[in-house]
């Protein structure tokens, strides 16, 4: 049976624990063991975490020791898959330089906050994890992120929306949802998920369960035979 840690805390206002029990029911129906923990040593042990295919974290503005990070980073590296949500992984540790690195991308800004009206546009692409889904409209807050060059984007928003600073430049086609290599790990992300009704929403519920099975089978693929194509299953 495919291994999960889900790991949650940080800022309440993202509702990490409601989250968490959203992305446990999508774990545990797709037949992953899964492991739920609220503390931040539970990536203290480094040889536990490269024993796992998939870990989730949840975990918005706070800090972290660097050997936890040094630890995830590893186990990725080796194969483990690392996939997460919103400001849960993206807005994480905004001191860290590493696991910015390791996720690709940071958070910035949400021009317009909570309740802004946005378009998720879908990149169709070699990728099955956008397969069959269409754009869709969403009332939540837009994610706006400065993001790896390197990763592999599945899904867009524009901007401007909403008038700030930055509404005089050009507009530009935000990433919402990535694929990236670590290592031979694979990492998943999506902007999504200020709060639990978001991630409830069917179509979101689909991309983070099509992200997270997608990132553990990295670990098979790692184990049978290196890195592949971000595209391949």
């Amino acid at each position: 049976m495919r291994k999960a840690l889900i790991v949650w805390g940080g800022w309440d206002g993202h509702q990490p624990k409601e989250v968490a029990g959203i992305f446990e029911d999508v774990l545990v129906k797709e037949g992953f063991e899964v492991e739920v923990s609220d503390t931040l040593d539970a990536f203290a042990d480094g040889e536990k975490l490269k024993g796992l295919d998939l870990i989730v974290p949840i975990w918005t503005m706070d800090k972290i020791k660097p050997e936890y990070v040094q630890n995830v980073s590893e186990a990725v590296q080796s194969g483990v898959g690392l996939a997460g949500c919103h400001g849960g992984m993206c807005d994480a540790f905004r001191e860290n330089v590493d696991w910015q690195f390791m996720t690709g991308g940071q958070w910035v800004a949400h021009p317009g906050n909570d309740g802004t009206d946005y378009v998720v546009n879908i990149k169709h692409s070699s990728s099955p994890l956008t397969e069959g889904i269409e754009d869709f409209e969403v009332s939540s807050e837009q994610y706006y992120l400065h993001v790896d060059p390197a990763v592999e984007v599945l899904a867009t928003t524009r901007f401007p929306v909403t008038e700030g600073p930055h509404s005089l430049n050009k507009a530009v086609d935000m990433p919402v949802a990535w694929t990236k290599r670590w290592g031979v790990g694979r990492v998943y992300y999506n902007s999504l998920g200020h709060q639990a009704n978001i991630i409830d929403i069917p179509v979101v519920k689909e991309m983070m369960r099509r992200g997270f099975n997608w990132c553990a089978e990295g670990k098979t693929a790692a184990v049978n035979g290196g890195t592949h194509a971000h595209a391949q299953a």
